[in-house]
């Protein structure tokens, strides 16, 4: 008996998640390939592209964030709006241990991209608007070596659909 009601737990835990919303899809963000240069650097690192991970028609006009976080993101509130204090870039990671970045039309990650199109996300590009307050979704530079972690959230105008995993732990030069 005790053990059947282990094996149950998980799907109990998703379909809690569910019934409060958000969806979380089983994908866990990646490195990009090693044979790109300039994968991991002092300050940057380059991602996979979420493609094909947001597939249910109701995440249709979401817009896909790209969460950052100190290694332990475990305190990560789904319902944060990108650009808000509580997920601004300027206040990491001494005022947040993470933030909201890089925003982007579902559409923009088609599952068969056209030839030519970069299917990578370099994170950690933006010097200029490190400090600029009104630009709180900043994609600034990485202020350590880390580690860092990320994972992708869906939201529409209602607030947020869906989110991914954790990646792995990522440690820059």
């Amino acid at each position: 008996r005790h053990a059947g009601t282990c094996t149950m737990l998980p799907l109990l835990l998703l379909l809690l998640a569910t019934a409060h919303g958000l969806d979380r899809v089983a994908y866990e963000p990646t490195l990009a390939s090693s044979d790109l240069g300039g994968r991991i650097t002092a300050s940057t690192f380059l991602l996979e592209q979420p493609r094909c991970v947001f597939l249910n028609p109701n995440y249709t006009g979401a817009v896909i964030w790209l969460v950052v976080a100190e290694s332990d993101g475990s305190n990560f509130n789904n319902s944060l709006k990108p650009g808000s204090p509580g997920t601004a870039y300027q206040s990491f990671p001494g005022g947040n241990p993470f933030y909201m970045t890089l925003g982007t039309n579902l559409q923009q990650y088609p599952c068969t991209p056209n030839p030519g199109n970069i299917t990578v996300l370099r994170v950690g590009t933006e010097t200029s608007c490190a400090k600029d307050p009104m630009r709180p979704t900043c994609n600034g530079p990485l202020p350590s070596p880390g580690p860092y972690r990320v994972k992708f959230l869906a939201i529409n105008g209602s607030g947020p659909l869906a989110d991914t995993v954790w990646s792995e732990d990522i440690t820059l030069r």
